[in-house]
């Protein structure tokens, strides 16, 4: 009787072994550092491409904003004060954009003859600018561009 209890556990633990699906500790372990690993690679990847496209932005809006003084001054031939950079050039098709904030290094006189306007990001440190008489370029207004 007990060699037909043994052989019936034998068998029942035979089937059990059998029928267990899954991953072992280690299948799994491998496959946790795996994907780390790919994260840490493509992590920075898109933060660059991220920052690139804030770039993107600031370099476009001060494009709108130098067409915009520009229009400003042709339908104001006239006037003595500059455009206020935000929001008085709306009116002239610019358009400001989130996280970029545009200032004047040297403000249009009458005319608009003679301007610089420079943009930043208001979540990084890199600035650009651009003038009446040139594109949008690397650095601040009046000074070396940055890396």
């Amino acid at each position: 009787m007990i060699s037909r209890i043994t052989t019936a556990l034998k068998s029942r633990r035979n089937e059990l072994d059998g029928n267990e699906k899954g991953f072992t500790l280690i299948e799994l372990l491998v496959v946790v550092i795996i994907i780390g690993i790919l994260a840490a690679i493509a992590i920075p990847v898109y933060m660059g491409i991220q920052n690139n496209a804030k770039d993107s932005a600031v370099k476009q809006d001060l494009s709108s904003a130098k067409t915009a003084v520009i229009a400003y001054y042709t339908d104001n031939p006239t006037a003595t004060t500059a455009p206020v950079l935000m929001t008085g050039l709306t009116t002239n098709g610019y358009t400001p954009s989130d996280g970029v904030t545009l200032t004047y290094g040297t403000a249009p006189t009458t005319g608009g003859t003679t301007f610089c306007i420079t943009g930043t990001r208001t979540s990084g440190t890199k600035s650009f600018h651009v003038t009446d008489t040139s594109g949008v370029e690397d650095g601040a207004c009046g000074a070396a561009a940055t890396p």
